[in-house]
């Protein structure tokens, strides 16, 4: 039996989102393009005016009446050029921009902020009444053909989009993306375990011993980043030829992210595939890129992206993924008798442990450490730490973990 033919076989859907390149005609590009400054201007416009109700009465506004005022301002002088897009981006602004605020109000995110034109995304969200799709062609609102679509790789079979996404990134290339309803085909069993420390020289050290190295595409392509913007600052604010430099910029950044993600992609689907259970540490990344000596490596080693992919193909393929709380001392912990060391700088990459004699490279000890946590979690629970306590050669004692530490699956925020 294939994959193919096992989806759906004890398996929960989810929802996954396909993305494929497109080239909008001309006519196509202008709407979409207007589109986008619609959407940007509605968010805003709903923004301020939920920020300025709060303060003037501390009322929080909804939906329901920033929907009512889209209404209103369709109907004005000033605003009547938001009537000529599909009213169908417009409210998912509004919807979006709800959400925000959900997030801020429970404290899982900051206030929500104001688009800006440069910065910000360009995108449009289209629901099922703002789109036809058949046949594998996309047809939006508003436009007389349908996308011309490169379909890298085919949807599931039966099944159509519930939302539909386009997107134009900085270096000018078109998106598409298209939302549905999929099972995730099923992993082959296995019982495997791997312990996963994550580090700048070696990108990944497994508790196999394996190390991964960093490709390090940002800093590849350095030169070529710092020449191209060199150029782009002797280049007339308001000129064309500065829009075509920063137009070149936009590209070279946008050729490491791509490399970067792939790269990523293949390596947490492998390490997906070939374990039942991995185990990860909870590092708070916002943090370490305050070190401006490490900020621009641990950016371009991207460790926040990497857990983010092995979150979601641990759920879809029935993996688990256990996350070990950051203070868990596992690079100082002996892997052999338990003892932990003093402190330990960052320039220490391997060290022999005073009790037992035992030497570690400081990284593959800390993925074996890791991988012991996290299996002492999953066989006695959530919020249960490995339990370790022993004495040196000398005789002193070593304190026992008073915090919890280990915690099954992702800590809440």
């Amino acid at each position: 039996m294939t994959d193919r033919s096992l989806r759906g076989v004890g398996f929960p859907s989810v929802k996954r989102s396909f993305k494929y390149r497109f080239y909008p005609t001309d006519a196509q590009a202008v709407e979409l393009s207007r589109t986008f400054g619609c959407v940007r201007k509605v968010y805003n416009l709903a923004l301020a005016a939920r920020a300025e109700a709060w303060k003037a009465s501390g009322e929080r506004m909804g939906y329901g009446q920033t929907s009512a005022m889209l209404t209103a301002w369709k109907k004005t002088e000033e605003l009547a050029f938001l009537a000529a897009v599909s009213s169908v981006p417009l409210q998912q602004a509004l919807r979006h921009l709800q959400s925000a605020f959900v997030g801020f109000w429970e404290k899982r995110s900051q206030h929500p902020r104001f688009k800006s034109k440069r910065k910000s995304r360009a995108c449009a969200e289209y629901t099922r009444s703002g789109f036809r799709y058949a046949e594998g062609r996309v047809q939006l609102a508003k436009m007389d053909e349908p996308l011309d679509i490169v379909w890298s790789r085919p949807l599931p079979e039966g099944v159509a989009p519930s939302t539909i996404t386009v997107s134009c990134d900085s270096a000018g290339r078109w998106y598409v993306s298209l939302l549905c309803e999929d099972t995730a085909a099923p992993m082959p069993a296995t019982t495997n375990a791997v312990g996963i420390d994550a580090g700048l020289t070696a990108l990944l050290t497994l508790s196999t011993g394996e190390k991964i190295s960093n490709p390090r595409h940002e800093r590849k392509d350095r030169e070529r980043v710092t020449r191209a913007q060199r150029a782009l600052s002797r280049k007339e604010k308001g000129s064309s030829n500065r829009i075509k430099a920063r137009t070149r910029v936009a590209r070279i950044h946008a050729r490491i992210a791509d490399r970067r993600r792939d790269f990523l992609h293949q390596l947490t689907t492998r390490l997906v595939r070939e374990n039942q259970t991995l185990v990860i540490e909870d590092l708070t990344v916002a943090n370490m890129l305050r070190n401006h000596k490490l900020a621009r490596s641990i950016s371009d080693a991207a460790w926040r992206e990497l857990r983010s992919m092995l979150e979601y193909k641990t759920a879809w393929y029935g993996r688990e993924l256990i996350v070990v709380d950051r203070w868990f001392p596992s690079s100082r912990l002996c892997s052999a008798c338990g003892v932990i060391a003093d402190a330990m700088p960052l320039s220490v990459r391997e060290w022999t442990c005073e009790s037992c004699g035992t030497a570690h490279d400081r990284d593959g000890n800390a993925a074996v450490n890791l991988l012991a946590a996290g299996l002492a979690a999953a066989a006695c629970g959530a919020d249960v730490r490995p339990h370790r306590e022993s004495s040196s050669r000398s005789g002193r004692s070593v304190a026992k973990q008073e915090s919890p530490l280990v915690s099954v699956g992702i800590p809440s925020r």
